[in-house]
Formats: structure tokens, sequence, C-alpha cells
């Protein structure tokens, strides 16, 4: 085995973890690092300390005591959010790779070894550890059916797996200056690390092992499970923008877009939209449809289930009412009866030929829908859509 890290004096891998208020779980995570099998020697763990209150900073520091030279700690004033601590974090680190870790997740003993160890038999830029839930925390699985010296967004289910947990090749993120987005407080991971696979030469995935343990607390107090809908859209407009800048229009472009299109913006209009006072859905679904209309094109629009397409297009005509009548309609009904009009079968959506809103029928229309997930699976899901011809563009 090779340690080019210690032949040019610098560590394999730096382990760069964000901590705010995580214990007890703060105290699994860096057992697990203590534990790694790749040994002391060939890593660093970066610990940024983001204004703790719960006795996270005197966790770090007791590790620290006992395992001189691992550890290297910098403590802050509380930023808000995990962006400035990673962006800190990532400055210090000096290793030849670096892997983001979830101050309450978790690592394989292995992980690391094996994680080096193929960046390196295969010069990639960016490996991709197979990720497992705990405490019943979801993780898409479909990027996981197989480990692969280098896949891509329109072969694998690469678009669903743009969180950081990734090790990746330092020298990528310091060529192009990447950092997180500290005015996202959430999802600023995912225009960092989508950014990061468009520019990267090789994106390689290890799914032989359970990697990486993603753990959902018991109160459910993960950043990403206390956002709201407005914090949540101006994190899939700034990926929107990186999609923007480093693609083409075509398949890849429309791999990724898929994923967010048929996924997480019409998770904003669902039934807890309903909830919402109506000044914040008239935000919600303006900003639902700044979004379609910048970067939703109609071809894109028409491979969706019936029902998202009518979310998608409802906000971007700027349809509110009966946006929300559409969402009252399906929680009182459920699925709407297949209608038979001129040899053609419809979603039987009380809006179908209301002349008032005067959708197109196309809109509704059951052949030749391309459904994506209902939702993340598990198993060899593969969270993508099915390759299909592409439908003629619909007026808006």
């Amino acid at each position: 085995m090779t340690l080019r890290g210690l032949e040019q004096g610098v560590p394999d891998v730096s382990v760069v973890i964000a901590v705010y208020n995580t214990m007890p779980y703060l105290t699994a995570c860096l057992d697990s690092l203590v534990d790694q099998s790749i040994g002391p020697e060939r890593m660093e763990v970066v610990a940024v300390d983001d204004g703790s209150t719960d006795g996270s900073g005197a966790e770090l520091h007791r590790f620290a005591a006992l395992h001189p030279g691992l550890f290297r700690l910098r403590h802050q004033a509380n930023s808000g959010g995990p962006a400035a601590p990673t962006n800190v974090g990532t400055a210090e680190a000096r290793g030849r790779y670096v892997l983001y870790l979830g101050a309450d997740d978790w690592l394989a003993p292995e992980a690391l070894q094996r994680l080096v160890r193929a960046a390196d038999r295969w010069d990639a830029d960016v490996v991709l550890p197979k990720q497992v839930g705990e405490n019943g925390r979801m993780v898409p699985q479909g990027i996981f059916d197989r480990t692969a010296a280098e896949v891509g967004f329109t072969d694998s289910a690469l678009a669903w797996s743009l969180a950081d947990t990734k090790l990746f090749r330092r020298e990528l993120l310091t060529r192009y200056g990447l950092r997180r987005l500290e005015n996202l407080p959430v999802h600023s991971d995912q225009p960092f690390t989508l950014e990061a696979l468009l520019r990267a030469r090789r994106i390689s995935v290890l799914a032989d092992y359970d990697y990486y343990h993603l753990v959902l607390r018991q109160d459910r107090s993960n950043v990403t499970h206390r956002a709201g809908p407005l914090d949540r859209l101006r994190g899939i407009g700034a990926i929107q923008q990186v999609v923007e800048r480093l693609t083409e229009p075509g398949p890849q472009r429309d791999a990724i877009r898929s994923r967010h299109f048929g996924w997480e913006v019409p998770q904003l209009l669902q039934g807890d939209f309903l909830a919402l006072d109506r000044p914040t859905q008239r935000q919600v679904c303006a900003g639902v449809g700044r979004l379609v209309r910048a970067y939703c094109h109609p071809a894109l629009v028409l491979t969706l289930p019936v029902p998202d397409r009518l979310r998608l297009v409802l906000a971007a005509r700027g349809r509110l009412s009966a946006l929300c009548g559409l969402i009252e309609y399906e929680a009182a009904n459920g699925r709407p009866p297949v209608l038979r009009r001129e040899g053609h079968e419809y979603a039987g959506y009380p809006a179908f030929r209301n002349r008032r809103l005067g959708l197109p029928d196309r809109l509704f229309a059951l052949s030749g829908e391309v459904a994506l997930p209902a939702q993340p699976r598990r198993g060899r899901a593969d969270g993508r859509p099915a390759s299909r011809r592409t439908p003629e563009p619909l007026k808006r």
C-alpha cells in the first residue's frame, strides 16, 4: 500500500465536520473517526464548532486531548447554518482528499481506507460511498446499485445524490474555489456538490460496503427537517443557477432538473401547503412559478406525473386558488377518475376542460406519462425518470 500523503508530508484525507449542538450524537461520530483503519498518521479531523451551547465544544476538546495530533479544532460564533463552518473547515484542510461528515452521522471502520484506495486506483476526483440511514432516515439507494469506476448524470441516479457526503479531491476544490453559499440556511451543500460533480474528471461509486451512516435525530432537529418552504425555494434556485451556468441543453441538464422539478418542487405544493397562511402561500406559489418559467421547459413538464404537471403549471400561471383546490381535491378524493375522450385517457380532475382555467388537455393525459418515483426509494430504485420520447412542447 502506498502512503502518498505521508510521502508528501500531508494527510491522505481530511475529514471536515461542522458542529452545532449535536450531542449526544457527536460522540458516536468522533468514535467512528478514532477507530478508522486507515490510521491516525494518514488522516486528520478538522472540526469547526459553530457556537454550540450543549457541550459539543467540550466533547471536541475531550477527544482532541485523548488523541493528540488527530483533531484540529476551530471555534466561532454561531453563523446560523452549516455553510460557514464547513467553509472554514475546508480552508483549514490539508489532506489530498476531503470528506464531509455530518456531526450526527458516523463512518464504518474501513470507510476512509477504502475510499482513498479507490480514489487513487481510479484517479477519481469524487467518490460516492454507499450510505445507509439510521433511526428511520431515508436514503436514496439508486446510485449505489453497483460499484463503478465512472458514472455520470445520464447513466446513473447521480442527480439524486447531491449532498456533500462524499470524498472530494482537494485540488479540485481549490482549483475552482468551490465554497458553500453562506446565505442559504438549507441546501447550501447541493450547489457546491453539483459544481464539483460537473467539473470532476471522473466520478466513482463504491457500493460494496456500508460506508456512511446518516442519522435521523430522534427529535428530528436535523437542519433539513426544520427548513421552511421559502428557504427550500432559495436553495433550489441556487442549484438551478449552477445547472444553467455549467450545462448545455440536453440529456444531462434534463436529468438533473428532473430530480428537482419532479420531486423537490412538487413537494412544496402538497398538503402542508394548505396549512400556510395566505401571504406565505402567495410567496411560495410565486417562487415556484419563477423557477418553472426560468428553468423547467415545457417538454420536461410533460415527462412528470399528471399531479406534478398541474402543480407546476398552475404555479407558473399564478393560479393560487386553483392550486389550493387541486391539493384539497386530492386530500379528499385521492386519485381522480380516468376519463376517456376521443380515444384518449385523461386524469379526471375538476380542472379538466375548465374554461376559466384553460389548461391544455395534454396536461391531464395519462398516455405517454413518464412517472418519476413518488419518493426516494430504497433497494434498487434508481430515482430517475425512464427514457422516453420527448413530447411536443406545450403552450403556457
